[in-house]
């Protein structure tokens, strides 16, 4: 259990690191989303303290657990030439978004368009491969991505941006260090209300022009890709980890988790905001 709440919790402690490590990095700086060098000046050491914070604090939490051991129960297994081809296939897709954010071009085409190449030349030696994707891709994420994008609109129209609007800019009156900390823990927060990808549409829309500079864009960004650490729903990232747990007949409840990212979740963020 201690390995698969590793999985969970690193993929979105490590998920501002890049432009590219989180859809919602996408959603919250639309079209100004910075190239990776700016990035990396801005998120690399917050992002290092949040997964070293993230790694200790886990490790302190499953101490007992960990002093066990795991029988030896390994299979001997060897990938297939279209196996192989798939790991190739995920390191160039990889490259191709690094390069594309390094340059600042738009992320999503270029990545279509390798994943679709990747999987046709993969048929040519497993005619299989694309029933298999068909099965493997989670549909049922589809609607409820949708989903979340209405509940942004139903919040404008009931006046939530406005609000959001508001807050921020009582924030930028404080001193630079509560309001970070405040935007950071606040965003965290939401996010574990509505899921993290609506309450980055929300700050997004909320700061307007400086949505990609200043001290208070940053810290919502932390905020919404490490707050979700909090509880299963908070995060793309943590309900497609639930449901592969769940095809492997691997129950994680929302309060186990909760147990865990109740303790993990703000000495992160924590760590995080300081730098």
């Amino acid at each position: 259990m201690p390995y698969l709440f590793a999985c969970a919790f690193i993929a979105n402690a490590a998920s501002f690191a890049l432009p590219i490590s989180n859809p919602a990095n996408l959603v919250m700086f639309g079209n100004n989303l910075p190239p990776l060098l700016p990035w990396l000046r801005i998120f690399l050491l917050p992002a290092g303290a949040a997964i070293l914070a993230t790694y200790l604090t886990m490790r302190l939490l499953f101490r007992r657990t960990l002093q066990g051991e795991i029988p030896n129960v390994l299979e001997d297994l060897r990938l297939s030439t279209a196996g192989k081809l798939t790991v190739l296939g995920v390191i160039a897709t990889a490259g191709v978004l690094l390069l594309c954010s390094a340059t600042g071009k738009s992320l999503g085409l270029p990545t279509c368009i390798t994943a679709f190449a990747i999987t046709l030349f993969i048929t040519l030696w497993d005619r299989q491969a694309p029933l298999a994707v068909g099965r493997g891709v989670s549909w049922s994420v589809l609607p409820l991505v949708a989903g979340l994008f209405v509940i942004v609109e139903a919040l404008d129209s009931a006046g939530g941006l406005q609000l959001a609007r508001n807050l921020l800019d009582k924030l930028t009156e404080w001193p630079p260090l509560a309001a970070t900390l405040t935007t950071a823990f606040g965003f965290a927060v939401a996010s574990n209300l509505i899921n993290n990808l609506p309450v980055g549409l929300i700050g997004a829309s909320a700061l307007h022009a400086s949505v990609g500079s200043g001290h208070l864009a940053n810290a919502m960004l932390m905020g919404i890709d490490l707050g979700p650490n909090l509880s299963v729903t908070g995060s793309l990232a943590t309900i497609l980890w639930l449901i592969a747990l769940r095809r492997e007949n691997l129950q994680v409840s929302a309060w186990s988790f909760l147990k865990v990212g109740v303790i993990v979740m703000p000495v992160a963020l924590l760590l995080a905001g300081l730098f």
